[in-house]
């Protein structure tokens, strides 16, 4: 059985580019990782692969769901099991890249199995964020379970809902459910590169290329999102940029400013990804040099150890 490889970074630090040069060099097959290309909405605003690298190599989990749909980690993990299991069953090999750290974090320790809630209670606290503002929430949330608080956002709806929610439900936090977890692959069935590219000239292509991404039709993309109504909570509204742009089209700023503001949230995301990588992945080997060939022969390196 062909080891899967798993490729971690942060974002624009050309993960897609490795996945696509190590996919022809071992018959392999990519799996998308990153929360936000799930989402068919927003081809261009989450830089998902394009036509032509997806007609390169079979791509899996790229634009496979609604924006008005509540993606979890656990339907994504249930998914990406699913795809290397179709992958392997056909002597190929899997490779799953992106930058959303917890569903690595899914695959490689295991997803706790969480109670079910009810629709009345989530509808309450939706209400309450849409009321008071996710901070208010956060506060409440770090009273009851500082530790999953502290390494939530305050503006993170979707998770601070779904922790209070699993309280008010089950008594416990999230953090005890997650702490008697399986991985749902073995330590021989994968191995996980990092990508760390310069931190300044990551910043740097970050900017140039929301600029792209603007010429390539991103604005149309979110004037089409905002023409749905949706509603505000949905994981889908938080991809970088979009609030933004939304509030452009509102005429609430100029477009100069929300451009602006789509390169600040994503640099500071790419920071919390090197974060994540510098604590939750501290023995997958790192990856630095910005050259592809380099980095192509540093993963075929890793996956011929035994």
């Amino acid at each position: 059985m062909k080891p899967a490889l798993l490729i971690m970074g942060p974002t624009a630090s050309g993960k897609s580019a490795l996945a696509l040069a190590v996919a022809g060099r071992i018959d392999g097959e990519i799996i998308n990782a990153d929360s936000m290309q799930v989402y068919r909405d927003f081809r261009t605003l989450t830089a998902r692969p394009s036509l032509e690298e997806e007609a390169s190599a079979p791509h899996h989990l790229y634009g496979h769901v609604d924006a008005a749909e509540r993606y979890s980690t656990g339907r994504w993990l249930a998914d990406a099991l699913a795809a290397i299991a179709d992958i392997r069953s056909r002597n190929k090999a899997p490779i799953i890249a992106g930058g959303t750290g917890l569903y690595f974090k899914a695959l490689t320790q295991g997803l706790a199995e969480m109670p079910n809630v009810d629709a009345e209670l989530r509808a309450t606290f939706i209400a309450r964020v849409e009321r008071e503002g996710a901070p208010v929430l956060h506060a409440e949330l770090a009273a009851l379970d500082p530790q999953t608080a502290a390494r939530l956002e305050p503006n993170d709806a979707p998770r601070i809902t779904r922790a209070l929610e699993v309280i008010e439900t089950t008594g416990e936090s999230i953090t005890s459910f997650q702490a008697n977890t399986r991985p749902a692959l073995a330590a021989h069935e994968w191995r996980g590169i990092a990508l760390t590219p310069d931190r300044q000239a990551l910043y740097a292509s970050i900017n140039t290329r929301f600029d792209k991404m603007l010429e390539q039709g991103a604005l149309d993309e979110v004037r089409v999102f905002v023409a749905r109504n949706l509603d505000p909570t949905l994981p889908a509204i938080k991809a970088h940029g979009a609030p933004a742009l939304s509030a452009y089209l509102r005429g609430e700023m100029t477009l100069p400013e929300a451009t602006e503001i789509g390169q600040r949230d994503t640099r500071r995301y790419a920071k919390r990804q090197f974060t994540w990588i510098a604590n939750q992945m501290p023995d997958w080997p790192r990856i630095a040099a910005p050259e592809l060939s380099r980095r192509a022969e540093t993963a075929l390196e890793l996956l011929a150890k035994d």
